[in-house]
């Protein structure tokens, strides 16, 4: 069943994140109107106020992607934070989509639903299957929750809401904070800075061994409202690039992209994570869609972006 975007009114929630920021950017080439708020203007955090503002703007779908994000350092210091706030957005945002009649509702989830040993490629149904990494596992059951009550109204209502799991984006719009930021944006920012201050190492959290797979924004954003228009599906779908490198051959990349001379290390007392992260793509891929970006390609992206909102201020740099 294809969902005809055109004259349709489509509310992107957390549109000022990297993610929300692209799919906006691939809303503009289609003919529909996009709708956006401030959190200014609208917590979403406050059910009464999300009932009101959707009452009043009455969207015909609603693409999830507001959340509350950040890498393992953020995930395993506050925990409360990424499992409460998580938790009341996505229930607040579709309980009140379903109140106004919302056709369609896309929810982003994120790859680390899946268990911490899970098969690789990492197909859908290995959902709930074992324990899940203990560094993520607060943001992670958080999304496991966001999905099922997706699958919830689809069983209990008969409704058209289906759920993505992104696997590691990265891209303009990214966060560079050393604090909260993941893994690319993380190792830019520290290569940059190797440069800027003509270092001659980088070191990286870990061994440098775990394989994780990468996916340019730009292209998620694609997928993502391929997904809309042409899946309405109970499962989950898994949207990444198909390929994985290690953390170390990353770092080694990003150093040639920043056109630094540096030695890799590794601080072995920092933790690695899931061993390897890939997802089984192929049901993705069976509906046609593919990545147009390759990683280096879109590192290249990444960091002429990087460089260009350097210069505005809009990245600040230093300690961290």
């Amino acid at each position: 069943m294809i969902f005809d975007l055109r004259g349709k009114r489509v509310f992107v929630a957390g549109h000022r994140g990297m993610v929300g920021s692209a799919i906006v950017r691939r809303l503009a080439g289609e003919d529909c109107d996009i709708l956006t708020v401030a959190r200014s203007e609208l917590d979403l955090l406050d059910q009464a106020g999300v009932r009101r503002w959707m009452a009043e703007h009455k969207p015909d779908a609603v693409v999830m992607a507001a959340a509350k994000v950040g890498g393992i350092l953020a995930n395993d210091t506050l925990p409360v934070d990424f499992l409460h706030e998580n938790l009341v957005v996505q229930t607040n945002v579709m309980e009140s989509a379903f109140r106004s009649e919302v056709q369609k509702l896309l929810f982003l989830g994120s790859s680390c639903i899946y268990p911490k040993h899970a098969p690789q490629p990492i197909p859908e149904d290995a959902l709930l299957t074992g324990p899940l990494e203990p560094t993520n596992e607060w943001y992670a059951v958080a999304k496991i929750a966001g999905l099922k009550l997706c699958q919830a109204y689809r069983r209990q209502y008969g409704v058209d809401y289906i759920s993505a799991m992104p696997t590691n984006l990265y891209g303009p719009g990214d966060n560079f904070d050393l604090t909260s930021s993941h893994v690319v944006p993380a190792l830019m920012r520290k290569a940059h800075e190797v440069k800027s201050a003509g270092e001659r190492t980088l070191q990286v959290w870990g061994s440098g061994r775990p394989m994780r797979e990468f996916l340019h924004v730009d292209d998620a954003a694609d997928a993502l409202v391929w997904l809309l228009k042409n899946y309405s599906g109970d499962g989950h779908v898994n949207v990444g690039s198909g390929e994985d490198i290690s953390i170390g051959e990353l770092a080694r990349t990003i150093l040639s992209v920043v056109r630094v001379e540096a030695t890799v290390t590794f601080d072995a007392t920092k933790p690695d994570g899931t061993p390897r992260k890939l997802m089984d793509v192929s049901r993705l891929f069976a509906t046609g869609w593919h990545p147009r970006y390759s990683l280096r390609d879109g590192l290249e992206q990444t960091y002429a972006w990087f460089l260009r909102h350097v210069e505005k201020g809009d990245v600040r740099l230093g300690a961290g």
